[in-house]
């Protein structure tokens, strides 16, 4: 009869110079109070933690009774920790002045913690169009590192286990269709005033540009985008859909230049209400002297568009 070799695994150095009650504690979750100073924030959090009145009422609340749901946290190899869910906790505490807080500590891998990092903020009541585009896209990708493959500018994502595409598990798992996810992503392609001026409409304030134009423009390249978010400080305007797609289609063929943007951008919309416009070069000489030239524009902007929205709430108020 032949002889079977059995291989037995090799006990870990570590293991050998600890008991098994240690060994169940270092594997075990536990909640402990770490220092503020050693918890670390995730790195590019998506989602955004803002000092406001709720923050504030937060960190009165953690002033008097602590913070009652613990954080969770990952131990990092230099000895400190890293934060996964509680960013907005963790800032009410040191508003509070608090030196700890109780945290849920468990090893996880960075793809496992980036998909518990997106999934438990996903659940706030508000989030930003911005929040969500890159929330989305950061859980796919850890989706990918787990097993699965995708390519973030279409929706042909492969999953090697069930046969689904990526982008359709995670729209599955957020609620959205996958278009909707799709569309989202694309606009982490955007540069960041523009971007801002997304999140903005979401807030309902100015300046601001609706998600299917910001969607058509995502496909500019970042010169083309800086042109734009000129064009449209000078006209005090947003571009409709229609003209973001085509600056998107004479993008693609290499035609679209800042005159040409400018050209579509200045163009009267059907039912408009005429437009005050300024030139930025001639209100140059009547900046404020130690004004950044950046200040003086949104000030300008603010105005007009004020300006504006009044005379379009008086033609309404005309027709009626």
């Amino acid at each position: 009869m032949a002889k079977t070799d059995i291989k037995m695994p090799l006990p870990k150095l570590d293991d050998l110079f600890t008991t098994e009650q240690e060994r169940q504690d270092r594997n075990s979750e536990k909640v402990v109070d770490i220092a503020l100073t050693d918890i670390q924030d995730f790195p590019n959090h998506p989602f955004k933690v803002i000092v406001n009145e709720e923050m504030q009422e937060m960190a009165q609340s953690i002033s008097e009774y602590g913070v009652l749901l613990p954080v969770l946290v990952r131990p990092l190899p230099n000895g400190k920790y890293q934060i996964i869910s509680g960013h907005r906790r963790k800032k009410a505490s040191e508003i509070a002045n608090k030196g700890t807080m109780p945290c849920i500590v468990r090893n996880l891998t960075d793809d496992e913690a980036t998909i518990i990092m997106v999934d438990s903020n996903l659940q706030r009541e508000h989030i930003l169009p911005s929040e969500r585009a890159y929330a989305y896209k950061m859980k796919l990708e850890a989706m990918t590192h787990q097993g699965q493959r995708n390519d973030l500018t279409c929706s042909q994502v492969g999953n090697k286990l069930s046969g689904k595409k990526s982008l359709e598990i995670l729209a599955e798992e957020v609620g959205e269709s996958k278009s909707n996810v799709h569309r989202f992503i694309r606009l982490t392609e955007l540069i960041k005033p523009l971007l801002d001026m997304v999140d903005n409409d979401s807030l309902n304030i100015s300046p601001s540009i609706a998600l299917s134009p910001a969607y058509e423009i995502s496909f500019l390249t970042k010169q083309e985008q800086e042109w734009l978010l000129n064009s449209m400080e000078c006209n005090v305007a947003s571009p409709t859909v229609s003209q973001a797609q085509e600056m998107k289609e004479l993008s693609k063929s290499g035609k679209l230049d800042e005159d040409k943007i400018e050209e579509i951008m200045s163009r009267e919309k059907p039912n408009q209400v005429e437009k005050l416009k300024l030139d930025f070069k001639d209100l140059q000489p009547k900046m404020p002297r130690g004004m950044p030239t950046t200040e003086w524009v949104k000030h300008i902007y603010k105005a007009l568009d004020y300006y504006n929205r009044a005379m379009e709430r008086q033609k309404q108020q005309g027709a009626r």
